[in-house]
């Protein structure tokens, strides 16, 4: 079915004792004006159909985008809510009405529980989301970093994340599916590592961020650039997470590094021929 189109949902879920809802708009830089709209309507939809079929539990598969940024020094945790303006961080403020979407259905007797990936990395890749990292990398583009850093996940973690949330994870609950939390220099030189490129050597500061996401967020009117405006404001943030909730209530471990995730995903990228198109 399609999950902006209602009536195309009611043969998908017929006899179905649980739905995994995880359909949405990843590449939000390349199509920002889709992402609120697929988020908010389609997960309305999707659990529109779950609650009239007799769904038994639905697991909503949100972000870690979706609990906003932290203040200095800070873990987020499920208990941050999204802090920014939309236009800030459109992908993040979908997510958050997303969940919207599904504590409404809540309250309507269906049972929903909300996992948040962190930055996902591993084979599989085919839109090119996380993998952009390693792709970019590859092509030597890997300069420069910043001073923030984020969590990266291996999507095999993520996958038994969501097996155990549908056993496990308590209906209207959010949990947070993470791995390591990483400066933005230890993932580029990690990277440069596994390419065989020259380390990033160019330290941004971030004084020069705001004028530089400013000039992005023009060009990018006329041009498609790798990188946003928006993007770049984030990286000035340490995006790291406390996963003990999802470690206590889920059994959740993460059992695979990022370094393994990274070279898996540079693997599986020569493997289906990206590296020859770079």
């Amino acid at each position: 079915g399609d999950i902006l189109q209602p009536q195309t949902l009611a043969p998908a879920v017929e006899g179905v004792r649980w739905v995994f809802h995880a359909a949405a708009r990843s590449d939000y830089w390349r199509h920002p004006e889709d992402v609120v709209r697929t988020a908010v309507e389609g997960t309305r939809n999707v659990l529109a159909a779950a609650r009239q079929a007799g769904v038994e539990r639905v697991v909503l598969t949100s972000s870690v985008a979706a609990l906003g940024v932290p203040r200095r020094g800070e873990l987020l945790t499920e208990e941050h809510d999204f802090n920014l303006k939309p236009a800030q961080f459109p992908y993040g403020y979908a997510k958050s009405r997303a969940e919207g979407e599904a504590r409404e259905a809540c309250r309507q007797g269906l049972e929903v529980v909300i996992v948040n990936p962190s930055v996902i990395l591993g084979p599989g890749d085919i839109h090119l989301i996380s993998a952009s990292l390693v792709l970019e990398a590859h092509r030597g583009r890997a300069i420069l970093w910043t001073d923030g850093g984020i969590n990266i996940v291996h999507i095999e973690d993520v996958i038994r994340g969501h097996l155990l949330a549908l056993d496990r994870g308590r209906s209207g609950e959010r949990y947070i599916l993470g791995g390591e939390n990483l400066t933005h220099r230890q993932v580029f030189e990690t990277l440069a590592e596994i390419v065989g490129r020259r380390k990033p050597w160019l330290h941004l500061p971030g004084c020069l961020i705001p004028p530089l996401a400013a000039a992005l967020d023009l060009l990018g009117r006329f041009v498609e650039l790798p990188l946003n405006g928006g993007q770049l404001r984030m990286s000035r943030h340490h995006l790291f997470y406390d996963l003990s909730k999802a470690e206590s209530e889920l059994g959740y471990r993460p059992g695979r590094s990022f370094r393994q995730a990274a070279e898996e995903t540079y693997t599986w990228l020569r493997e289906q021929g990206f590296l020859k198109r770079a």
